[in-house]
């Protein structure tokens, strides 16, 4: 059973494409990753599968509902954290989420209990007397999760929640999230951190409005279509620049401390990229095939797509 189902979903900003022709998926229960760099498209999707954005061409149904004919009906059944979320600064934190439980119209006697459990669950119970000005990065994000979970939506669109926050709050995040999913809710993540779509169900990978590839992490890595080399060296920005436009490589990504190195011959590039190095001077601290990541994928899908 899919929660989300969109069919050419399309939104044009004057000569602007922003999402393209659309087809996506997401199962009841499953917690999916749109995954893609700024500008890609995640952004407008959620704003159209929430009802706040009308397409110019296609069909989505969330929850059950038309996005075009019935969005109202839908914001009942929806939770959105947008990027920059609408918090009061001067307000507490219990004034806020009241804000928002008025605003969704949640009646008062079932949201003490509510609010109580929700507080607990994002850790957040000792701090309802603070100003949500003076809260922390990832504190302020919890408690938008919380103003979005309020009414108890069935599917939560969240628009990339942890840009910015501290790992520790990132961790607490996605305890969260995964304690959500027991719940039932579904949730459509989108993110331009790789590492955390290896958290979700499945991923959908977006580039320039299209969605290239929608499936599970350790299928989207396998069908890369190549060879990873991992390379560590002393100084990676040298390394990069000797070995760019090199017919034996197909595409250099830094990840860390290393360079990803997509290959088709993993044994003869291996060797010229030791020689191009070596006549250069540059020592190599380790060179080996590793098991491909969500980055290398998503590097080796963008650039068979602009080969075609």
């Amino acid at each position: 059973m899919f929660s989300i189902q969109t069919i050419h979903l399309t939104k044009s900003f004057k000569s602007l494409i922003a999402v393209k022709d659309l087809n996506l998926e997401v199962k009841t229960g499953e917690i999916f990753g749109l995954v893609g760099p700024d500008a890609s498209g995640k952004t407008t999707t959620l704003r159209m599968l929430c009802g706040i954005l009308p397409p110019d061409k296609g069909e989505a149904t969330v929850a059950g509902f038309d996005i075009r004919k019935e969005a109202e009906s839908l914001k009942e059944k929806v939770g959105y954290l947008p990027q920059r979320f609408g918090l009061y600064g001067d307000l507490t934190v219990l004034e806020n989420i009241h804000f928002y439980g008025d605003l969704y119209q949640v009646p008062k006697q079932k949201r003490k209990d509510r609010i109580e459990k929700l507080l607990q669950f994002a850790n957040l119970k000792p701090f309802g007397k603070r100003k949500a000005q003076d809260l922390s990065g990832g504190m302020k994000q919890k408690l938008g999760l919380i103003c979005a979970l309020i009414h108890t939506p069935q599917i939560l669109f969240l628009d990339e929640p942890t840009t910015g926050v501290d790992p520790l709050s990132r961790r607490d995040f996605w305890i969260i999230l995964y304690d959500l999913l027991k719940e039932g809710v579904t949730i459509l993540f989108s993110t331009s951190y790789l590492d955390e779509a290896e958290r979700c169900s499945r991923v959908g990978l977006i580039y320039q409005g299209d969605l290239l590839i929608a499936d599970t992490p350790s299928t989207v890595k396998a069908r890369i279509g190549g060879t990873i080399l991992e390379l560590r060296m002393e100084n990676h920005q040298k390394g990069m620049e000797l070995l760019e436009g090199n017919e034996l490589i197909r595409s250099l990504v830094l990840s860390g401390d290393k360079i990803h190195v997509l290959v088709d011959d993993p044994q003869k590039s291996e060797k010229g990229i030791r020689e191009i190095l070596k006549r250069q001077g540059m020592e190599i601290l380790d060179l080996g095939v590793v098991k491909p990541s969500l980055e290398d994928a998503f590097v080796s899908i963008v650039q068979g797509r602009k080969r075609n």
